[in-house]
């Protein structure tokens, strides 16, 4: 008699648990209106044409749910992203990152410069980018996707790393990108997105 009515207790519990988080879900956005809020920035599936706006599309789900949580907590903030990350669930970040992760990467339409490129793919070889970012620079884990992403975006963003400006950032990158010149970080830029 006991376990029946535990039983019965649990059952209730696990009842109210899924009404709860029904009402819960549905007081928020859906992930389908979340993705139009991400596409006026970062383009039709992730694949950004706004200058200085990174693509998403291709992104590790870890790096992608890793940024989008350190925004959401305050760790790296980005005015332009903190009404959009303020009321992420956990659940929504988790949906949000799976979905880019699936998403098909496109390159960037900026002209890649080759002798930058190749300027580039020597300094990359020295720093040994390809260590983290793989290869292909299609990035692992919590290191980005590199190859095909804007241009502008990554020459701004390594300049931040290099003059640690860049708050949540990865303190490795700062040293790797340590001491280079704007004109190296162009090169590593145009390098990079040409993979």
């Amino acid at each position: 008699m006991r376990l029946g009515r535990m039983e019965n207790r649990l059952r209730a519990f696990a009842l109210a648990a899924v009404v709860w988080s029904g009402a819960a879900a549905a007081q928020g956005p859906s992930l389908s209106e979340r993705l139009e809020t991400c596409a006026a920035c970062h383009g039709a599936r992730g694949a950004s044409d706004m200058e200085k706006i990174p693509s998403l599309a291709g992104q590790p789900e870890f790096f992608v749910m890793n940024q989008l949580i350190l925004m959401r907590e305050g760790v790296r903030p980005i005015e332009a992203m903190r009404d959009v990350v303020k009321d992420l669930k956990d659940a929504d970040v988790l949906a949000l990152a799976a979905h880019f992760a699936k998403a098909q990467p496109a390159r960037t339409a900026e002209p890649v410069d080759a002798a930058r490129a190749a300027a580039g793919a020597s300094l990359a070889e020295k720093l040994r980018c390809a260590s983290c970012h793989l290869p292909t620079y299609g990035g692992q884990e919590q290191i980005p996707r590199l190859a095909g992403q804007r241009i502008d975006y990554m020459i701004d963003a390594m300049k931040a790393f290099r003059d640690n400006t860049r708050s949540g950032a990865d303190t490795q990158m700062a040293a790797v990108l340590f001491g280079l010149t704007d004109a190296q970080i162009e090169a590593l830029a145009h390098h990079a997105s040409s993979r």
